[in-house]
This record gives structure tokens, sequence and C-alpha cells, in this order.
């Protein structure tokens, strides 16, 4: 079936024959549907902090300098999505009125913070901007800021744009991440850790940004920023099959592979070394002076996570060196499926004390996160339930609408029920109680991939995408939903959301 070709091509890929026949295999048999049991809501796997548990949590992150921190902020993602409705316009050539979107654009163009790069650009070029502004040729301006010619915004990633304007300066989100790392991700109350995944054709703009700021970060702050950069490894690139489910090829006879979705990060994750790894995407970021109820929460979505690890490694101790009466294993199972929110589908007896033990401390011997939820207010993407994982135990999960057959009405039903919305605010803990880093990959769901439906060269072709990152690439974490206020979620997903009052 694979050439010798194919499978040179796999062993300088780094990926093995027996990962392409699994997907291979997927392919041919389909993905399963996630069982949801329920929809996670407020005082039924969500928690709510009040006032005096909010500041308390905050002050017990304040107080832990021991623990290694880093913020890790997916950053590969392209701006040509951002820019859809200023490259539809390009493509129809029309310089009426009447277009909503592009008469709010140009009618608030002075507000963006790349305004002066494009006015200068254009300028000398000999174009005069406010006249093309007064006569409405919008494309020739639009032309200049996507166009790699000018500034080239429609094929840079969305963290090196400029977001947002300052008195006498502006800033990238990535930018805007370096102020915030310095906020909450300091180790040895001088050193700001953060990594940042890029594709590889940007990595130099981000390196050349990185050591343009970073003296006057260092100089603001009084902090040291050590920041890290990689890009997903070839090896978690997914191969495409035709329609038939065989491999489809290029045109040179080589297997086309695909990039394998945000959960091929779980092995970028997995090679930090970092107690505490702050999850935030690269464009849900806001200027410093309306982040302070941002970094408020993530200082206690981390108090919390830090009060939750203390309590599982504990038990862990108690159930590896003492042998526990009938009293406390019931306690040690009570706080398992009200505190950890694991509810186990069958367990030993309890008179057999060596395998209720065993088996309590391999389901609290895992990774854990703590992570935010804002309520729903219709946005595309996940968001919390209760469901069944792949042993049959019910446990919090973050749901995609791939993963619910939507043939299924009461499944539909479930998911449609969701009160929150996964905003990507995760808080993780990857050393086990001994101090010793978890393999992270061992504990994804490999069932809850995704097959898409793609082209290429006018061909129709079949995609996989693994498990998301915040999905099944994090399925048998121990898992925590706290709800955070909606002033924390503020991505932006087109270039007018930048005019929105919070990134002004």
């Amino acid at each position: 079936m694979f050439t010798e070709k194919d499978k040179e091509d796999f062993i300088q890929r780094g990926i093995t024959e027996q990962k392409i026949k699994w997907q291979l295999d997927v392919f041919t048999h389909g993905v399963p549907y996630i069982n949801l049991i329920r929809a996670a809501t407020v005082g039924d796997g969500i928690l709510k902090l009040h006032e005096t548990e909010l500041q308390k949590l905050v002050d017990r992150f304040n107080a832990d300098e021991q623990t290694g921190k880093i913020k890790f902020v997916p950053a590969s993602g392209a701006a040509s999505r951002m820019f859809k409705s200023l490259f539809e316009y390009l493509d129809e050539g029309n310089e009426r009125e009447g277009n909503g979107f592009i008469d709010t654009f140009f009618a608030n163009i002075e507000r963006f913070a790349f305004v002066d790069d494009l006015r200068s650009g254009i300028e000398k070029t000999g174009k005069p901007f406010d006249t093309l502004i007064k006569e409405r040729s919008f494309s020739d301006i639009l032309e200049f800021l996507l166009g790699d010619e000018g500034l080239g915004y429609g094929n840079l990633p969305k963290g090196l744009l400029k977001f947002h304007k300052y008195s006498n300066t502006s800033r990238t989100p990535f930018e805007e991440h370096l102020f915030e790392g310095s906020q909450y991700c300091v180790e040895n109350s001088s050193e700001v850790h953060l990594h940042f995944t890029v594709s590889p054709e940007h990595k130099n703009g981000f390196e050349n940004l990185l050591r343009q700021v970073l003296p006057q970060f260092e100089k603001s702050f009084n902090k040291k920023f050590v920041v890290e950069f990689s890009a997903q490894k070839p090896a978690t690139d997914t191969m495409a099959v035709d329609l038939s489910n065989q491999a489809f090829r290029n045109d040179d006879g080589t297997i086309l592979f695909r990039p394998g979705g945000h959960g091929a990060l779980i092995d970028n994750l997995n090679d930090l070394n970092s107690e505490l790894v702050f999850i935030k995407n690269i464009d849900n970021v806001v200027p410093e002076k309306h982040a302070q109820i941002t970094i408020l929460y993530k200082k206690a979505l981390a108090g919390k996570l830090l009060e939750i690890r203390e309590q599982v490694f504990l038990i862990i101790r108690e159930l590896e060196n003492e042998t526990l009466s009938k009293q406390r294993i019931n306690d040690i199972i009570s706080t398992i499926e009200n505190s950890f929110y694991y509810k186990p589908k069958s367990l030993p007896d309890l008179d057999n004390k060596k395998a209720i033990q065993q088996r309590l401390i391999e389901i609290l011997d895992r990774p854990i996160r703590v992570c935010g939820m804002v309520k729903n207010l219709g946005e595309p993407g996940g968001g919390p339930y209760w469901a069944t994982n792949s042993g049959g135990d019910i446990t919090l999960q973050v749901i995609e609408s791939s993963q619910v057959d939507e043939d299924n009405r009461k499944q539909k039903e479930i998911f449609a029920a969701a009160t929150h919305f996964n905003p990507v605010d995760l808080i993780c803990s990857i050393y086990n109680s001994k101090g010793e880093k978890f393999d992270l990959t061992k504990f994804v769901d490999p069932s809850t991939c995704f097959i898409s439906r793609k082209s290429k060269d006018g061909k129709e072709l079949k995609a996989l995408e693994l498990p998301g990152l915040w999905n099944g690439a994090m399925a048998d974490w121990l898992t925590v939903f706290v709800e955070v206020p909606v002033e924390t979620f503020n991505p932006v997903k087109t270039v007018n959301d930048l005019l929105r009052p919070v990134h002004q």
C-alpha cells in the first residue's frame, strides 16, 4: 500500500507507520460521537466565586513564590479571517456606499492602532491618504494594508498586528501578552516566562519584535523576560485521503500531509518544564488600562488550582502510605466526585482495600486544569458539559459541536442547553505529587479527533484534525470549571472588533 518513498517520508517526518495505519482506520470507520450527560451549570459543575473567596484565592496565589509558572500562547493563526470582509470588498472591486462593515471601518480609521503606519506608507507611494479617504478610493488603501507590497496584514499572524494605541506608541497582541505575563507569570520575584507557538515562516518576525521591545519592557516592569518560541511538529501532521479513503497524493506522487490543528500543540505543551501553565489565545488581550479584571481572575483561577492540587497530592500520599478505613475511603470518593468532578463508572469492593486505594490513586494521579467559563453570548465554539469519557466514567469536558451527533435529538438538546462558553482561559498543573512531569500524551482521548472535508487543486479530500488542545487532548485530566466575567473575554475575530471600547 505504501511505497518505499512513502516510508522514507514517514521517517523524515517522525511519524510511525503504525500511526499512519491508525489514521487510515479512523478515516475508514469514522469517529465516535461524545456521550453528553448534561450541560455543566453554576452549582452543577461550574463554580461561582463570591467576593471573599475570590480574594482568598488571589491571596493564595500571590503568596506562592515557589511554583514555576509559564504562559503558553498559541500564536500561529493567520489574520486572514480577521480581514475577510475587507478581502471580499477588494474582490468585488466596489467603491460605492452601502457596505456597512466597510463604511464603519473607514469612518473610524483614525481609531485603529495601525493607521499611522498605513498613512505614512501610502503617502510614501505618492498618494495622499486623506484624499483617498475623501474620494472613497478604499481599494487603494486596503490593498496597501493587506498586500505584501504594503503592510502585509492579510498574511501576517494576529500576534504581529498593531492592536492598541497608547499615548506615544502602539502594541501588538504579542506585546500585550508580555505585559499580562508580567502581572502573574513571575518566578523568584523577577523572571517572567512565556512560550509562544508560531508558524516557522513568522518566527523571525516575532523574534525581531521581541528584540525591539524587550529592553523597554524589562525597564518598565523591572522584570527579566524569558520568552520561548516553538512550532507545531511535523510528527503531528496528519495524512489526507480521497473520498475513497485512499492516500491523497500530490502531483509529484507524495502523500499530502496537513497540520493536525491546535490539538497538535499538546506535544509543545508536553515539552514545557514549568509546574503551572497559563493558556490563553493570542487575540484575547486588551490595553493595560482595561486588563485589571483579567489579571484578578487569572490569579484567582491559579489560586484555585493550587488549592485543588494540594488536596489531590495529600490524598494520593494518604492512599499510598496507609491502609484506610471504609469511612475514610468513602470520604475520599465523595471528594473526588463533588470537589474534583470525577464520577467513576465503577469501583472495586471497599473490602478489597488494596484494589480500591490503587484505583483511587489512578483517578487522582493525572494533570489538573482549572478552566474559566463565561456566560454564553452566542459565540461559536465549545462549552462545559458532563460527559462520558473513553473508560465510561463521567467527567467534566469542554465539548465542540463537531463532537456531538446532530441527528440525535436528545444529544442536540443537551448541547444547546449550555449556559456557558469556553473562552480558552486555562490554568494547568502538569507535575505529579512526586515532582515529576506527566507525559501529557498519555492523557489524550484519540477518539475525539475530527474529520473535515477540504479540497486541493480542485480535488476533494478528507482531512483529520487531532483532538483539540482543550477538548480531547485534555480529556483525561482532572477538570474544574469556574465562572469568570464576560469582561475577561475580548477576542478580535474581525478588524472592526478593535473599535470596541475595551480595545480603545
